[in-house]
């Protein structure tokens, strides 16, 4: 009789962490895990207003965005359009949201990375709610020769998985490749005609550049 209740109390610790490990914390409680994302307006009784800089602080840790960016987040965590306008408003003022930037930098960095053209990027800029002139601005940084070459660019990568099939194929997957990046079907068709003629008749001998007989615009879209 005089062992059970040490008995007891060892066990106790058991069954008190098995009941732990098999329950779900309350929602409402002090363990509760917050969502992704950060608190909700209505789960949160404090100033809607420091709501909505802390979503906009934390959105913009791990990369710029544009005001519309923002906007719709705000929206989407039921900040209301009046407390959310004040919050934007005030991170423009002080160069947290710069749409001209940022689309300056998407233009820069697409371009150079992915081998866009310039009407692929007026799209991605359109998507992300900048507005139509800023993305204009950003856009002529890009010049009819930084498109030719890199489409020239995006061709060789490209050729040497296609040496197996035939010119029609060949052609038709370049001349859509480079569709998809926003090239227009005159330049597209000119870059890859060029291409498949040196690369099939072996001669690499000459750097290639513009046409001698017609320039650029002969070719843009």
């Amino acid at each position: 009789m005089g062992g059970w209740p040490e008995a007891r109390e060892r066990s106790a610790p058991g069954r008190r962490r098995g009941r732990r490990s098999g329950s779900s914390p309350d929602p409402d409680g002090p363990d509760a895990v917050p969502p992704a994302g950060g608190p909700h307006l209505e789960d949160d009784p404090g100033d809607p207003e420091q709501v909505a800089r802390s979503i906009c602080l934390r959105a913009l840790t791990g990369a710029p965005k544009t005001r519309q960016q923002l906007a719709d987040l705000l929206a989407k965590r039921g900040i209301p359009d009046d407390v959310a306008e004040a919050v934007l408003d005030r991170f423009g003022e002080v160069g947290l949201i710069d749409d001209a930037a940022f689309a300056r930098a998407w233009v820069t960095s697409r371009q150079a990375g992915r081998g866009l053209a310039r009407r692929a990027l007026k799209a991605e800029l359109r998507a992300k709610g900048v507005d139509g002139e800023v993305a204009e601005e950003a856009i002529a940084l890009v010049d009819d020769q930084d498109e030719w070459d890199a489409a020239r660019r995006l061709v060789q990568r490209r050729l040497p998985g296609l040496r197996r099939v035939d010119r029609v194929t060949a052609e038709r997957r370049l001349v859509g490749m480079l569709a998809r990046k926003g090239y227009g079907s005159g330049l597209a068709g000119w870059v890859v005609r060029e291409a498949l003629d040196e690369d099939r008749s072996g001669d690499a001998a000459g750097e290639p550049g513009v046409h001698e007989d017609q320039g650029l615009d002969a070719w843009l879209p």
